[in-house]
């Protein structure tokens, strides 16, 4: 890209292609780019920073990694058709979600413990999230406290709040109040995740952070758990095993809900945030897809955990276009699960999603370098997408529709092992 290009001061978002010139040019500066985003080697280097047990959570799948690997074989079948003689200099990456307007059609997955990956947590992504005008999604699950992240996140930060539903009503609601008072935006109820999926790795490593004391730090700031903790007899500072165990159990081990309890969450949640959005994650049936319309919600999001949950499921691609059909025009589709670059995004979006999460790319990032590393790594996706749309034909997000793919039959091959295709 040329920065003196007269177009690009007419564009209405940033021009992200710009990103590739800048780390093109760095060899004139005696500079080299940080790391190489390509999904593969991101990986490769993530592994040799992280602990044996920071790698074994971020990179384990449920059983034998078949619903991780039916996630990459389903956007391999859908083929982008570009366009040509298409005038996209003044394109634009920018969408609306709830109402706020984004830089592009890309999130912040919500993801757990990220102090196993980084000593500062959630916060530098938070705070990348904000700059970048990015959604942001908190965990329950998460190491840091609502507040801390808030803040980081920025006054203009759009972000939500991913919910695991504790067992206790007075903890929900305390929890979905601190949110909604540090300027969380939406709730979004995680629906695959009663308890963790059977990880081979981190079962036979015992690993688990929440039960060695490091990664509670969200439950351990929560005025209701800290009562809760005293009656316990535990006390933090010198059972933090025990703490992390109990605040983790409280809103994980051992209780499903169903949906009756549904109408109470979202009623509450209305009250508290004075009618914000309650979205659910992960849906992969039809069905459940139309009964959350029934039941009111406003958002759902196509998920299977990116096969950390149900070994063997349906590929999250392609349960995406069932409920698209289905329930499209109804309520605001999301999509998360497999996303390694721009034309997975593209693909999810052709296929009916308004709106795509990414998770493990931004951890590697993270993990590689932290607040750059997440910075660099973001980055160099918006920089992929955009230049996609430059080069693919597409002059907006609303121009990337079914017509713009051309997707062939299911015929998925058993794979010995995981793999980023």
């Amino acid at each position: 890209m040329d920065p003196n290009a007269p177009n690009g001061k007419n564009r209405s978002t940033p021009q992200y292609a710009l990103y590739q010139r800048e780390n093109f040019w760095k060899s004139n500066t005696g500079e080299v780019p940080p790391f190489n985003t390509d999904p593969a080697k991101l990986e490769e280097l993530a592994k040799t920073k992280l602990s044996q047990g920071g790698w074994l959570y971020a990179s384990s799948n449920a059983g034998l990694s078949h619903t991780h690997t039916a996630n990459r074989q389903s956007f391999y079948r859908h083929r982008i058709i570009p366009r040509i003689l298409v005038e996209t200099n003044q394109r634009d990456t920018s969408t609306t979600i709830f109402g706020h307007k984004v830089a592009a059609p890309i999130g912040f997955a919500p993801v757990g413990i990220n102090k196993i990956y980084h000593p500062l947590g959630e916060l530098p992504v938070a705070k990348v999230a904000g700059e970048l005008n990015l959604p942001y999604c908190l965990s329950t699950a998460g190491s840091s406290a609502i507040e801390d992240v808030g803040k980081a996140n920025g006054d203009g930060g759009v972000r939500f709040f991913q919910l695991y539903m504790p067992h206790d009503d007075e903890l929900t609601i305390s929890l979905l109040r601190r949110a909604h008072e540090s300027g969380f935006e939406a709730c979004m109820l995680t629906v695959d995740t009663w308890q963790l999926g059977w990880r081979h790795d981190d079962v036979s490593n015992s690993n688990y952070a929440f039960y060695r004391g490091i990664g509670a730090d969200l439950g351990l700031t929560d005025p209701v758990f800290q009562r809760k903790l005293k009656e316990a007899g535990i006390d933090a500072n010198t059972q933090p095993n025990e703490a992390g165990a109990m605040w983790i159990d409280s809103i994980w081990h051992g209780r499903a809900w169903s949906w009756e309890k549904m109408r109470w969450l979202i009623k509450t949640w209305k009250e508290i945030s004075g009618g914000k959005p309650m979205c659910l994650k992960g849906i992969q049936s039809v069905r459940d897809a139309q009964q959350a319309v029934e039941y009111g919600f406003d958002g759902i999001v196509v998920s299977n955990h990116a096969g950390r949950q149900v070994d063997g499921a349906i590929a999250s691609l392609d349960a995406l276009e069932k409920i698209v059909e289905a329930v499209g025009e109804q309520t605001y589709i999301m999509f998360d699960s497999g996303v390694r670059g721009a034309a997975d995004v593209f693909k999810a979006l052709a296929l009916g999603a308004k709106f795509v999460f990414v998770g493990r790319l931004w951890i590697w990032g993270l993990s590689i370098m932290g607040e750059h590393g997440v910075r660099h790594v973001m980055k160099s996706l918006l920089a992929d997408f955009d230049i996609l749309m430059n080069v693919g034909g597409f002059q907006n997000i609303q121009q990337i529709d079914r017509h713009a793919i051309e997707s062939y039959e299911k015929s998925y091959q058993l794979l010995p092992e995981k793999s980023n295709l």
